[in-house]
């Protein structure tokens, strides 16, 4: 059944929202004003439309550049003119801390695209009559969509597609689902490949082979090393951090400066800094250029390069890295009495178990950095009720044609 549907607005998903027989309808890859032509989506919840037809297009539409954009799942806006998608997105900011009753300034949107990700996972299926696809997931489906080049990816993947080609052809036998894993370092492409299952040594031997070819820095197997041509590093400030297998990055470079240098600036009077969930080290190994840095994470692997190069890093105040499940085991307010500012960035889910004993300490400065904007709220919630007030919010948009932003903020009491 076809419908035809007039768009208020934009949503905080990306899709555009109509308004019809009392209800809210959304329907990706359109703007406000337009009026389009929709058909239900089979097996989807029954408020989701897809997009037809634009009848009527807004002035602010623009032509996307991928060739597979609206197909792949990876980008959301690539049909918005960049001031207004700008302002959208910074709005989406000021939207959500209102609803939650937190006042304070939302500084302008800060463009953190960069040369592009450097980290992407490329998907191999079988498809229909055994034809191996390798690319990314479809919009809102499982089915992969094969592609040949993606632009908004960092130059240091290039590379990464055809890797991804020449891994998975020899593991089609396993008839296995893989999940590949590239991260673009300084010493070239870092790989790890996850779902084949164990492997016999001869598709091993295979593996190791496709590493060769394709010179990559290593290629590991679920974390297990198939061959190392070079250890993969990246520069984090003065230092030089030789990444743990399938580790967390800032999924740009641009992101990763621009995030560290708002902590760094909220930090710059801080001389004994607790760094919560600090993975490799983004802002640890930044701020031991001037403050003492006690840093704590989940990750094993994360903690034990980040303290290795702070180790082997000339000029650095002293850094004690600490193996440490924050959600199971947040830091107490005892265990928070020598330190005079907290800097945490948490996984999606928030920080509130962590964030509960904060608000219960003394400690006078805490800045949060956060991927999503609902389980920060949540988590200034109980800062704010505990004393502490909100010096302002700063968008980040490293993840440009998607609705997802970061932010960075600072607490004092």
């Amino acid at each position: 059944m076809v419908e035809r549907l007039t768009i208020d607005h934009v949503g905080h998903l990306g899709d555009g929202v109509a308004f019809a027989d009392g209800q809210s309808l959304y329907v990706p890859y359109t703007l406000g004003g337009e009026t389009v032509e929709v058909a239900p989506v089979p097996g989807h919840h029954p408020d989701r439309r897809r997009l037809l037809q634009v009848e009527r297009a807004s002035p602010e539409r623009i032509t996307p550049f991928c060739q597979h954009f609206g197909t792949c799942g990876g980008c959301a806006i690539q049909h918005w003119e960049t001031e207004r998608y700008r302002a959208w997105k910074r709005q989406l900011v000021v939207e959500t801390l209102a609803q939650a009753k937190i006042a304070c300034e939302v500084h302008p949107l800060i463009d953190a695209h960069g040369l592009g990700r450097r980290r992407i996972t490329l998907h191999a299926r079988m498809g229909t009559h055994d034809v191996l696809k390798v690319g990314f997931s479809a919009a809102n489906s499982h089915d992969i969509v094969p592609v040949d080049r993606c632009p908004i990816l960092d130059p240091g993947l290039s590379g990464a597609l055809d890797a991804a080609w020449a891994i998975a052809e020899p593991l089609k036998p396993t008839g296995k689902p893989l999940d590949i894993q590239f991260t673009a370092t300084d010493s070239g492409l870092d790989v790890d490949v996850r779902g084949s299952g164990p492997l016999p040594s001869r598709l091993i031997t295979t593996l190791s082979r496709v590493a060769e070819q394709h010179r990559l820095a290593r290629l590991t197997r679920h974390g297990e090393l198939v061959l190392m041509r070079t250890p993969p590093t990246i520069a984090i400030g003065a230092a030089q951090v030789t990444l743990p297998p399938g580790s967390f990055l800032q999924a740009t470079v641009a992101g990763e400066e621009a995030l560290a240098a708002l902590v760094s600036e909220h930090c710059r009077r801080a001389n004994h800094i607790a760094d919560l969930f600090c993975g490799v080290g983004p802002f640890a190994l930044r701020l031991a250029t001037k403050s003492r840095i006690a840093a704590f994470d989940s990750d094993a692997g994360a903690v034990a390069a980040l303290q290795k190069a702070a180790t082997s890093t000339s000029g650095l105040k002293p850094v004690k890295a600490e193996t440490r499940d924050l959600f199971r085991r947040p830091l107490m307010p005892q265990e928070l009495r020598d330190f005079d500012t907290v800097v945490f960035d948490p996984p999606r889910q928030g920080a509130q178990a962590q964030v509960t004993q904060l608000a219960a300490s003394k400690i006078p400065v805490a800045v949060a950095v956060s991927c999503n904007v609902a389980t920060f709220v949540r988590d200034a919630r109980i800062l704010i009720d505990a004393g502490y007030q909100i010096e302002g919010v700063t968008p980040v948009d490293q993840f440009r044609h998607t609705p997802h932003v970061e932010l960075v903020a600072r607490f004092k009491r």
